[in-house]
């Protein structure tokens, strides 16, 4: 009977172990519940203290026995107390911790010591925030989240877009309604075009116009002219497009003055003119001047117009939505005032820290640190902003160049006409002739 049970024991754990992989690889959520989350609970409580103490954590508290101020009447020992958590509560790919803070005690010291926490609980990355005071949320997700994000949904609404996926496994939604104008950082080949065009397909399909203006010969922006409504492919193109913008800015304010309304969204539907949504890829080709006359007066108008579009159009239904490779001071006093009054932020991997700082420093300092630690390898991962002023990390659903540019030729019908920036382009050719 001994080999038969040993055998019986033996396939019993094979079974285990194959199933336990099939449940791994297609039930995550599952197989972290069932395994992953007792251990690191486990670890959690265990390790706790030893944590607190080395990581200066734990305040000393002195003996009972005292006389007037520190003076000990007995040799015992100044005892470190670790601060009180709450028993680790499971999340859908991790769990949390409530921590209960000593008084002088804040949560940058927590957010110090994260790095110590991610060893000694052996899970991918842990959050440090602070949802009421005396009270710190530690967060930990077991794995990488985005390294391979299921696919998102989330309720149609207009000038909303599906991005991608949150860290949390929510959807990554780019509401233009609730955040009018956006700024995207990221270094070639960081996901940045994906990100733009996986935007482009999925406002193609709303009653929305979209204006593009790529000084780079058009070559990102142009695979998708059949949706646009216009496309500036060099700076003289886009002097005239967002002057004519400008134009038709002060026009929906004249109307919204006439209906005694303060936004166009309060405007009868007949009279609502139409959402423009101004992508621009590149912003340092606008920026930047050669030195002569023409250059420099070319770039100032840029700067002043995209100024004026970013504090004015929001209530006026335009929006803009500005990429970069390189996005500082050195482009010109313009951009840090353009940064000012652009609320979205997304910052892809970049290849100079100043980039990052600009992109999310004004916002969140710990968000420019994780922005900076995205390799080479994690392509689409970004940082961004959230409506309610924190960050998350993200990761863009990869939507291929020609999948986009099929979606860009299907709504080709919905494509708005705007008059002024058609007139104002022809005109630029009349003169360049």
């Amino acid at each position: 009977m001994g080999p038969v049970i040993l055998a019986f024991a033996l396939a019993v754990v094979a079974w285990l172990l194959v199933v336990g992989d099939l449940v791994r690889r297609h039930r995550p959520a599952w197989h972290w519940y069932l395994t992953g989350y007792p251990a690191a609970a486990w670890r959690v409580v265990f390790t706790w203290r030893r944590v607190a103490l080395l990581n200066d954590l734990a305040v000393s508290r002195l003996p009972a026995r005292t006389l007037v101020g520190h003076l000990l009447v007995k040799g015992d020992p100044v005892r470190p107390v670790a601060p009180r958590i709450s028993f680790p509560r499971a999340t859908r790919m991790g769990l949390s911790v409530v921590v209960r803070l000593h008084a002088g005690q804040t949560p940058a010291t927590y957010m110090q010591a994260a790095d110590a926490l991610v060893h000694a609980w052996k899970v991918h990355a842990v959050r440090v925030t602070s949802p009421e005071r005396g009270l710190v949320l530690l967060t930990a997700t077991a794995t990488d989240p985005l390294e391979r994000p299921g696919l998102a949904s989330a309720p149609a609404e207009l000038l909303s877009a599906l991005i991608g996926a949150l860290e949390t496994g929510g959807a990554w939604v780019m509401n233009l309604r609730l955040v009018p104008h956006w700024l995207i950082a990221g270094a070639t080949r960081s996901g940045k075009s994906t990100l733009l065009a996986r935007l482009i397909t999925q406002l193609a399909p709303q009653p929305v116009a979209l204006v593009g203006i790529d000084c780079k010969g058009g070559m990102e922006l142009g695979l998708f002219t059949d949706r646009l409504s216009a496309l500036a492919t060099c700076r003289r193109e886009a002097v005239a497009v967002l002057t004519a913008l400008v134009v038709d800015m002060q026009d929906r304010m004249n109307a919204c003055r006439t209906a005694g309304v303060r936004s166009i969204w309060e405007l009868p539907d007949k009279l609502r003119p139409v959402p423009v949504v101004v992508l621009v890829d590149e912003i340092a080709e606008l920026y930047l001047s050669d030195g002569t006359r023409q250059s420099k007066a070319e770039a100032e108008q840029c700067s002043t117009l995209l100024l004026r579009l970013a504090q004015l159009g929001a209530a006026l239904g335009l929006h803009l939505v500005v990429a970069g490779q390189r996005v500082g001071s050195d482009l010109g006093p313009g951009v840090t005032a353009l940064r000012a009054q652009l609320g979205g932020r997304i910052c892809h991997r970049v290849n100079d820290p100043g980039t990052a700082e600009m992109t999310l420093g004004d916002l969140n300092k710990d968000a420019v640190t994780v922005a900076q630690a995205i390799t080479a390898q994690e392509r689409g991962v970004a940082v961004c902003t959230g409506p309610d002023g924190g960050w998350a990390r993200a990761r863009s659903h990869l939507t291929p160049t020609d999948e986009a540019v099929a979606t860009a030729r299907k709504h080709s019908g919905m494509t708005p006409e705007l008059p002024a920036i058609e007139r104002a382009l022809v005109a630029l050719e009349g003169d360049g002739k």
